[in-house]
């Protein structure tokens, strides 16, 4: 395989895999192209190479920017915007973690607060209500791990990591 194929095959993966971390095809396949670029890219250069509209180059590395997974670098001399991807993949792991709680744990701890509040005396509500008080619980135990790995460091999660493991 030559290093090209490799590449390819690499953001091919990776835009497959993104829509497991809630993220698009070709947003996860621009993270991963400027991942393996050896130097930060503009947008047309990104356009070129994954052959998508400009608008949608735009859009997505808006998102990557909002995710923290892509910052703009600036170049003397130069009036385009270049970009580059965050390589510390503990950071890349941390920012998504971080994202992922934002947009789908918080919302739902948000709701399971309002629902915990029903008022009714039946049994059916004190079976709703017990149901609730357990995914309630466990959310809260997520959200409070997730932060934890959050606010870790590499050294801490990889001997955490291989001690549970092994």
């Amino acid at each position: 395989m030559t290093l090209e194929e490799g590449k390819e095959k690499f953001i091919q993966s990776w835009g497959a895999l993104g829509s497991s971390w809630g993220i698009n095809r070709t947003m996860a396949q621009i993270h991963a192209l400027l991942l393996v670029a050896p130097q930060a890219l503009c947008a047309e250069e990104i356009m070129e190479a994954l052959k998508i509209s400009r608008g949608n180059v735009n859009m997505n590395l808006r998102a990557l920017i909002d995710w923290g997974l892509v910052h703009k670098e600036l170049k003397t001399g130069e009036r385009r915007e270049f970009f580059v991807a965050e390589k510390d993949m503990w950071e890349v792991v941390k920012n998504i973690i971080t994202q992922r709680k934002k947009k789908e744990l918080e919302p739902m701890l948000k709701v399971l607060d309002e629902i915990a509040q029903v008022d009714d005396n039946s049994q059916e509500a004190k079976e709703f209500a017990e149901v609730i008080r357990d995914i309630k619980l466990f959310s809260n135990k997520a959200d409070s791990t997730l932060d934890t790995l959050i606010k870790a460091d590499s050294n801490w999660f990889v001997g955490t990591f291989m001690k549970m493991i092994r």
